[in-house]
């Protein structure tokens, strides 16, 4: 335990002051004092509580009482301030571990910003194991990422140091997700700059700064309400897929998952043909649509498509499948 060895330090010390003490008011108070009545008057001296002599002293007793009041009141107050150290050397302590665990970590996702978007975001990518990193500068959301079991920087994104903490050189992908987009776009400008290779996606709440994100390095830009808006609508014509696959889950009949798998990192599959992967006879996944790199979509892509690496594919079948392609295919 933490406080084991100063636990017993203090209560050794604070044993020691009260047997003192309860033996000089009884020695010095004479046959009138009793070894309960010496007690209580240490416990009462040490504490401060204010009641007053239990039997009259003299100028020894009270002179006996002002060093068992020094030594009892210096004692605790060095207590406070041994723990007080413990606790903080504890907590930097902590922290130590969660950089160090940080630094070592590889393919890796962060999320700048834990808003509304960021805590859905971590979510999902924690329910999926994937690991990750979340960079916060408010000191209460970062007690609640801790809580949650999330790898968290306590810092400002916008500060390129930050964002080494995080481990940006290693990442895989990173979300920008912060208040404003001046500074998703500053932090989009700066993640890019330093890692070529990971995926960003940004967020954005005016439309007309997309252009700008994504010639800042974004090569995803999100607009929550265009998305959400987006999305209403779908359910609001075609509600029975959603249904669907809602209903199945919830029954446990079958756990189906539509999931987008970027083709940058799985070389292997670069240059065959969609048939030719054999996506569907080795993993029992089905490609529902291909996203092109300019971001145009293909809904049921021709089996003759050849994929490349700007190629996103759309798979939908069990979750179990598409975490074991994720993983086959993942760069180790």
């Amino acid at each position: 335990m933490m406080f084991d060895r100063q636990s017993l330090k203090f209560l050794t010390y604070f044993a020691t002051v009260i047997t003192i003490g309860t033996a000089g008011f009884y020695f010095i108070g004479g046959e009138e004092w009793s070894l309960i009545d010496s007690f209580y008057m240490t416990i009462i001296t040490m504490t401060t509580v204010g009641f007053g002599e239990v039997h009259p002293l003299d100028d020894m007793g009270r002179l006996w009482t002002s060093f068992v009041i020094i030594f009892g009141v210096s004692g605790f107050l060095y207590m406070i301030a041994e723990f007080g150290a413990e606790l903080l050397e504890f907590s930097i302590y902590k922290k130590n571990k969660m950089k160090r665990k940080i630094r070592k970590m590889k393919n890796h996702y962060i999320i700048c910003g834990y808003g509304r978007m960021g805590a859905v975001i971590a979510k999902e990518l924690y329910a999926k194991e994937y690991p990750l990193v979340i960079v916060e500068m408010d000191e209460h959301k970062i007690d609640e990422i801790t809580r949650l079991g999330y790898q968290s920087i306590l810092g400002d994104a916008t500060i390129e140091t930050t964002l080494e903490e995080a481990g940006i050189h290693q990442a895989a992908g990173i979300v920008v997700c912060l208040n404003n987009d001046p500074d998703n776009l500053f932090v989009t400008l700066t993640a890019r700059s330093i890692n070529h290779e990971a995926f960003l996606v940004s967020r954005c709440a005016q439309i007309s700064n997309i252009p700008k994100l994504k010639q800042a390095g974004a090569n995803k830009v999100v607009n929550p309400y265009t998305a959400g808006g987006h999305r209403m609508a779908e359910l609001l014509i075609s509600p029975e897929l959603e249904d669907t696959v809602s209903l199945s889950l919830e029954h446990g009949v079958v756990d189906l998952a539509i999931d987008e798998i970027n083709l940058k990192t799985i070389r292997k599959l670069h240059g065959l043909k969609i048939n030719d992967s054999k996506i569907h006879e080795k993993f029992n996944l089905v490609i529902v649509g291909l996203i092109n790199g300019d971001g145009s979509y293909q809904i049921n892509p021709d089996p003759s498509t050849v994929l490349n690496e700007s190629h996103t594919l759309m798979l939908i079948g069990e979750q179990e499948k598409l975490d074991l392609f994720k993983e086959t295919f993942r760069e180790k």
